[in-house]
């Protein structure tokens, strides 16, 4: 479906906010692209064995909370190893969705399950010092909470305009990326886990990077949806 959100984003032949934003996470594509065939064939593995995606997608947020508990606790390299864990389930639930028949309750529970997962582990390096650690906590959460409510505003319009993503195909909805994807923040977070008594600057650092991603997402959907 051709509209005029989307004349204007194949129209404009400069290197436009959305172009920009579409190209930004090279990491994330990049390492997206490199580990799909293993997750491919971890996926047929699981497929028959008979496991249903949305059991992996649960079993990874479980590793997920599991690890910031552990961060809470002040056992980093046990909570990098959980959270590493908790992202390969990730991975893999989509790979085994797409094996059989995609459906809009996994995608739902997937992404739900992610923004609450991302939300957990800034909080548990709070409680782990929350002397030194909760300003700057609090500052990535709502980063996180701007990165997120941009990125999910920006794809229940686009969904209502029949928008569809080029860069991320393969998505349950509109993804439009930014500096501050699922690799980046994970690679904050395993920075976090090596190093926390400057768990500060990691945090402070990564908010000012997810600021830049939500103003070019404001910036694509203040001209997308004109």
């Amino acid at each position: 479906m051709r509209c005029a959100a989307n004349g204007w984003l194949r129209s404009n032949t400069q290197w436009t906010i959305f172009e920009a934003l579409h190209g930004a996470s090279v990491l994330d594509r990049a390492l997206t692209a490199w580990l799909r065939p293993g997750m491919e064939r971890g996926a047929r593995v699981l497929q028959r064995w008979n496991v249903h995606a949305d059991a992996v997608t649960l079993l990874g947020f479980a590793l997920g909370v599991a690890a910031a508990v552990a961060i809470a606790c002040h056992g980093y390299v046990v909570g990098l190893v959980l959270m590493l864990a908790s992202r390969l389930c990730d991975g893999l639930d989509g790979a085994l969705a797409r094996l059989t028949q995609p459906t809009d309750r996994g995608a739902f529970l997937d992404i739900a399950l992610d923004f609450l997962f991302y939300a957990s582990v800034p909080l548990a390096f709070a409680l782990a010092d929350p002397a030194k650690r909760a300003l700057p906590a609090a500052t990535l959460l709502a980063a996180f909470i701007g990165t997120g409510s941009s990125f999910l505003a920006f794809a229940v319009f686009a969904e209502r305009r029949g928008l569809r993503s080029e860069a991320y195909p393969r998505k349950g909805l509109f993804y439009l990326g930014g500096l501050t994807e699922a690799t980046e923040t994970l690679i904050c977070f395993a920075l976090m886990c090596a190093w926390p008594d400057v768990f500060a600057w990691w945090a402070y650092g990564f908010a000012a990077l997810c600021a830049m991603t939500i103003i070019g997402r404001i910036a694509a959907g203040w001209r997308a949806f004109a």
